[in-house]
C-alpha cells in the first residue's frame, strides 16, 4: 500500500510538472507566431518533434497549425519514421516541407562520409541553411532539449543565427522573467526551443498523458542487429557499415532516440507500451544521447555542428 501510495504521488508530480512545461511551450509557440513574419516547425518524426506538434496543435486550437512543418531528409532515416511522419500531416492537414540531402550530395555541395562511422547527420546543417534561404524562414522551432547534450545546455530558448547561420555561443541574449526577445536584423534568423527545459522523462510522460501515437519502433520489437563499441546497431547493409566478423542476432530492442540509422543505436529492452517506457526511462542511470555514436567524435562534437549552423 506505502509503494502504491508513493507511486501515485510520482505520477502527480509528473502530471504537475508536465502541465506547468505544457504551458510554458505553448506560451513560447504563440511568441513566435506574434514575433515573427515565416516560422517553420522542424520535424525528424521523432517523440520530441511530434511533442512540438501536439503542443502547436494546443496553442492554436481551434485553428490549424499556421506554419508548415519541414524535414532535412538524410535519406537513412528508419523507414517506420518516415511512414509515420507522412501518416501524420496527412491526418492534421499541414503543410510538409521535404528537403534532401543526396540533393547536395548529388551537386556536390557537401562530401559523403565513408567507412566505420560514416554518418550524413553533419551533411543535414548545409540542406537546412538551404532550405531556410529558400523559404526565407526567420524562425525554425525545434525540439532539442538542454537535458540532452551540454552544448544545448548553453543555448537560449530564442537562440539568434547570424546571416551565414551560424551559432555564437559567447554572444546571446538574456532571458529574464519569460521575456523573449524576437528583433534580429537582416539576414539573421532564429532557432526556437519551446521543450528545452523539458527532460527526456518530462516528455515520455506527456506523451503518456496526451495519449500521443509515436513510431513504432520507440517500443520493444525483435530485430536483426549487430553489436560495436558495446552498442546494438540496426542491420542495414546499404545504409549501416558492418564488418564480416560483426555477427548479425535477433534481439528484443527498442529505440530511446531516433536519428539516421547509421548513427542511432538501440538498446535491450521489453517496453512494449508507452507505461513501460515510462518506467524504464525513470529507472534509467545513462543519457539517451548515449546511443548516438556522432556525438562521440569528439568532446566538442555538438557544439562545433551548431556553430555551423546544425539544429
Amino acid at each position: 500500500m506505502w509503494f502504491a501510495y508513493l507511486k501515485n504521488s510520482v505520477m502527480n508530480t509528473n502530471v504537475i510538472r508536465v502541465g506547468a512545461l505544457e504551458s510554458e511551450a505553448i506560451y513560447i509557440i504563440r511568441e513566435v507566431v506574434a514575433q515573427f513574419e515565416k516560422p517553420v516547425l522542424l520535424f525528424s518524426g521523432g517523440k520530441d518533434s511530434i511533442t512540438l506538434v501536439r503542443l502547436a496543435q494546443k496553442a492554436f486550437y481551434p485553428a490549424k497549425i499556421p506554419f508548415p512543418l519541414m524535414h532535412i531528409d538524410t535519406g537513412h532515416n528508419f523507414p517506420e519514421t518516415i511512414e509515420f511522419r507522412d501518416r501524420l500531416v496527412e491526418e492534421l492537414g499541414v503543410e510538409l516541407i521535404v528537403r534532401n540531402v543526396q540533393d547536395n550530395i548529388d551537386a556536390g555541395k557537401v562530401k559523403e562520409e565513408t567507412g566505420k562511422y560514416a554518418s550524413r547527420n553533419i551533411l543535414q546543417t548545409e540542406t537546412l541553411l538551404d532550405a531556410i534561404e529558400e523559404f526565407g524562414f526567420d524562425a525554425c522551432i525545434g525540439g532539442a532539449r538542454r537535458d540532452e547534450e551540454k552544448a544545448r545546455a548553453k543555448e537560449r530558448i530564442f537562440s539568434v543565427r547570424d546571416d551565414f547561420g551560424q551559432w555564437d555561443e559567447k554572444n546571446q541574449r538574456p532571458e529574464l522573467f519569460d521575456m523573449l526577445n524576437g528583433r534580429i536584423d537582416l539576414g539573421q534568423n532564429v532557432r526556437v526551443f519551446p521543450i528545452s527545459n523539458w527532460t527526456e522523462l518530462d516528455v515520455w510522460s506527456y506523451i503518456q498523458k496526451e495519449t500521443i501515437e509515436i513510431p513504432s519502433i520507440y517500443f520493444a520489437h525483435q530485430r536483426d542487429t549487430f553489436l560495436r563499441d558495446g552498442l546494438i546497431w540496426s542491420v542495414n547493409d546499404e545504409v549501416v557499415y558492418r564488418e564480416e566478423d560483426e555477427e548479425v542476432e535477433e534481439r528484443m530492442v527498442r529505440f530511446r532516440t531516433v536519428g539516421d540509422m547509421s548513427c542511432t543505436a538501440a538498446v535491450i529492452s521489453s517496453a512494449s507500451n508507452i507505461d513501460a517506457v515510462v518506467e524504464e526511462i525513470r529507472a534509467s542511470k545513462i543519457s539517451e544521447r548515449g546511443a548516438r555514436i556522432d556525438d562521440k567524435r569528439s568532446e566538442a562534437a555538438m557544439e562545433k555542428r551548431k556553430q555551423q549552423g546544425y539544429f
